[in-house]
Order: C-alpha cells, then sequence, then structure tokens
C-alpha cells in the first residue's frame, strides 16, 4: 500500500494584508510554505506533491511540484490536481502550505490510520489537516468550489475516524495570524 502527502499551497491569500504572499512570510527565518512542506517530507511517505498556483514557490526539495492553473477557482480544484498527479496511490494524506505547525508526526499519525478510508488529524479536540483520504473515496470528492475535503466529512461521518495529533492545525490566513507565530 502507498501513501503519498498533497500539499495544497496555490491559493492567492487574499487575507493576509501585508506585502507579499502569506506563504512566503517567514517565522524564525523560513517560509511557511517550507516549514509545512518540510514536516511533510519527514515524515517518510512514499511521496510528497506541493501543488502550486498563485505564487512562485522557492526551491522545495524532495517533492513534486504540480502546478494549477485554475487555483483561482477554489482550493477543491487544488485538491483534485494534486489527486491526479497522485494517481496510482492506495491514498494521500493533505495538508496546507499555511499550517506551519503541523508537524511530521501529525502526517506519521494520519497515514497509518486505516480503520476507515478517512481518518482526520485532532489537535486538542478540533478537526483540522493533515487528513488521509483513500482512493476508493476520491470520486466523492468536490470539482468545484472552495473547499476539500471538508463537504465529505461532514456529509459522511461513518467513513471518519479522528486521530488525535501532536502539533497545532492552526494556519496563518492573517498579519495577526503570522505574528501570533511569530512571538
Amino acid at each position: 500500500m502507498t501513501v503519498a502527502a498533497v500539499v495544497l499551497a496555490a491559493g492567492g491569500g487574499a487575507r493576509f494584508a501585508a506585502p507579499g504572499h502569506k506563504l512566503l512570510a517567514e517565522i524564525d527565518g523560513m517560509a511557511i510554505v517550507e516549514r509545512a512542506v518540510a514536516a511533510a517530507v519527514a515524515a517518510g511517505l512514499d511521496q510528497v506533491y506541493v501543488v502550486s498556483g498563485a505564487v512562485e514557490l522557492p526551491t522545495l526539495d524532495g517533492v513534486i511540484v504540480v502546478h494549477n492553473p485554475r487555483w483561482a477557482e477554489g482550493q477543491a480544484t487544488s485538491l483534485q490536481a494534486g489527486l491526479a498527479a497522485a494517481a496510482g496511490h492506495d491514498a494521500v494524506v493533505v495538508g496546507l502550505g499555511d499550517q506551519p505547525g503541523i508537524v511530521a508526526e501529525a502526517w506519521r499519525l494520519v497515514a497509518t490510520c486505516t480503520a476507515t478510508p478517512i481518518a482526520v488529524a485532532t489537535y486538542g479536540g478540533e478537526r483540522a489537516n493533515p487528513v488521509r483520504l483513500a482512493a476508493e473515496v476520491w470520486p466523492l470528492l468536490p470539482t468545484t468550489g472552495d473547499e476539500g475535503a471538508r463537504p465529505l466529512l461532514r456529509g459522511r461521518p461513518e467513513l471518519v475516524t479522528e486521530v488525535p495529533c501532536p502539533g497545532s492545525g492552526d494556519d496563518v490566513d492573517t498579519l495577526e495570524d503570522l505574528e501570533r507565530w511569530s512571538s
């Protein structure tokens, strides 16, 4: 059984009211997207795909970058681009490029949970990324709109197992979010 990581890093970051793109903002000298991707790579899954779009990403070692030309149409198109790239794997574990607190152990824990076709990380009881999606549920995922797997998780709870994880599922959407990470 092969499991790939898919890091979605294609969005425009419209809520980030600061110069530059939020994914390129730094925390402790490292771009947010680099931190997120480094954790996915460190998890040791079979392959790591990074879906790009709105901004040119820095060089990311150990990954395959997949460009989503439809990124402005919403997150569902980026998820679909990642799934297309990962075709042939038995499952993907999906995370976001703007979540610098997701650690490699969270990626591994979610990747190895096979009790149901979907596994979702929890932090202090709250659901967040990453999310494991077995190939059998890929056809059930949205192809348009600005949500990835959330509608499926809400609509088909019998397919979902929650996995308590270390780290933080908090994302960086605003300058204030960045300041909290940087303090």
